[in-house]
């Protein structure tokens, strides 16, 4: 699946444990990146510093699920789930 336009979910319910330009430290889960923009786009997608997570990642019906809510909803509860 193609990640859907302006979602950004991936970039704000995920903690990010990696840095990130700006924050170096990572981003705990349910804080939006600061590198991404007001309209949801990644201000560091095909550059180098983006990190390897991000990179990584594929957009996926059973994570992003059909809309941008039910994305949060299901990143947070797979954060959840897998910081136990």
């Amino acid at each position: 699946m193609e990640c859907r336009v302006g979602c950004g979910a991936c970039c704000i319910a995920p903690s990010i444990t990696s840095p990130i330009p700006g924050m170096p430290n990572g981003k705990p889960a349910g804080t939006r990146c600061i590198q991404l923009s007001a309209d949801n786009y990644c201000l560091i997608f095909g550059k180098p510093e983006r990190p390897d997570v991000c990179r990584r990642f594929s957009a996926c019906p059973d994570i992003c699920g059909s809309n941008k809510e039910e994305a949060i909803t299901l990143i947070t509860e797979l954060e959840h789930y897998t910081n136990c």
